[in-house]
C-alpha cells in the first residue's frame, strides 16, 4: 500500500480546527474559508480530526460530514490526512473506509485511549488493523490524553508493517525524537513530524520533516516560512520566525487556566479574524468576552494582519 504523495511527506500539515455552529452542526462557511486560506499559505497538507480537531468530542455523523466537505474542498491540491483515532478498533476502521470513499490520501491513529495498553498489545493492535486498513496510516503518539506512548522499539516494529508510512509525536520530548530517529536510521521513507510548534524548528534541524502545528490555522504562511528557514538553516529567517511563533504561544494559548485552554484561544482567534466560528464541542465552552478582548490584544499586537 503506497501512498499517492512524495514520501517521507515534509513541510507543515496543520491540524485543522472543526468549525462548529452547535454540537452537531459544521459552520460550512467557516470550514471553506479555513481550508482556503490555509492552502493559500502554503501548507504541505492537511490533517482533519485530531486533537486540535476535536475528534473525541465530535458525533460519528459529524465526523464523516467533515471528511467529506473537506475532502471535496480540497480537492486533490494536498494531501488529506484523517484521524481515525477510537476507543473501539471497528469504529476506528468504519471511519477510515468513510476517508477513503471520500478521497483522503492517509489516515492517523492514537493508541486507543482509556485501558492503557501494553507494548505487545499495541504492536498487535497495529498488525491486526492494517489487514483491513484501506489507506496508508501515521501513527500519532499523543501520551498526555492516552496515557500510554508507543516505545520506540515498538515504533522501529510498527515501521515494518505495511501501509504504516509514518509518525506524528506530541510528546515535545526531542530525546525520544533522537531515539526513535537512531533506531530508523536505515527508513529515509518513514515520516516523523512533530505536534508542539514551539519546538518544530529545532526538530526540523535535527532531521524531522515538520510540523503538524496548530498554529498554522490562523497563520500558515508563518509556519510554512519558519519551516523553510529551518530545512535550509537559515538562521538569520529563523530567529525572528520562532520569536513570533513563541509570542503566539505565550498569548493566545495562555488565556485561561485548563488544558483547554489551547484550542480556546485558537478557536478564538480564528472567530476575531473573520475566519470560523469558535463555538466548543460539549462539555468545552469558548471564551466570554473577558477573554475574547485578551485573544484580540494578543493578535493586536503580533500585528496579526502582517502575518496573513
Amino acid at each position: 500500500m503506497k501512498p499517492n504523495f512524495s514520501m517521507p511527506l515534509k513541510g507543515i500539515v496543520p491540524p485543522l480546527v472543526t468549525p462548529l455552529l452547535d454540537n452537531d452542526t459544521l459552520d460550512i462557511e467557516g470550514l471553506e474559508r479555513l481550508i482556503e486560506r490555509t492552502i493559500a499559505g502554503g501548507v504541505h497538507g492537511l490533517f482533519l480530526l485530531g486533537t486540535t480537531g476535536e475528534f473525541a468530542s465530535l458525533s460519528y455523523k459529524i465526523r464523516e460530514e467533515l471528511i467529506q466537505r473537506s475532502c471535496k474542498l480540497v480537492n486533490g491540491r494536498v494531501p488529506v490526512l484523517v484521524g481515525i483515532s477510537d476507543s473501539a478498533f471497528t469504529e476506528s476502521l468504519n471511519l477510515a473506509k468513510k476517508a477513503a470513499e471520500y478521497g483522503a490520501d492517509a489516515v492517523v491513529i492514537t493508541p486507543p485511549y482509556y485501558f492503557s495498553a501494553s507494548q505487545p498489545e499495541l504492536l498487535e493492535y497495529l498488525e491486526r488493523i492494517m489487514q483491513h486498513m484501506p489507506l496508508p496510516l501515521f501513527i500519532y503518539n499523543m501520551p498526555v490524553h492516552t496515557k500510554v506512548s508507543f516505545a520506540p522499539e515498538t515504533v522501529k516494529a510498527a515501521a515494518n508493517i505495511p501501509g504504516i508510512i509514518g509518525m506524528k509525536d506530541s510528546s515535545a520530548n526531542l530525546a525520544y525524537f533522537n531515539q526513535i530517529s537512531h533506531l530508523l536510521q536505515d527508513r529515509p521513507d518513514f515520516t516523523f513530524m512533530v505536534g508542539p510548534e514551539e519546538i518544530m524548528s529545532q526538530f526540523v534541524l535535527l532531521g524531522g520533516h515538520g510540523g503538524v502545528n496548530g498554529g498554522a490555522n490562523m497563520f500558515p504562511k508563518l509556519y510554512v516560512d519558519l519551516y523553510n528557514a529551518s530545512a535550509a538553516r537559515d538562521f538569520d529567517k529563523i530567529i525572528p520566525l520562532q520569536q513570533k511563533v513563541m509570542q503566539i504561544s505565550s498569548t493566545i494559548y495562555s488565556v485561561g487556566q485548563y488544558g483547554s485552554s489551547y484550542l480556546k484561544g485558537l478557536k478564538c482567534a480564528l472567530s476575531v479574524m473573520g475566519v470560523c466560528s469558535d463555538f466548543m464541542a460539549e462539555p468545552f465552552h469558548k471564551f466570554n468576552a473577558p477573554e475574547r478582548k485578551k485573544i484580540e490584544k494578543a493578535l493586536d499586537e503580533l500585528n496579526y494582519k502582517e502575518l496573513l
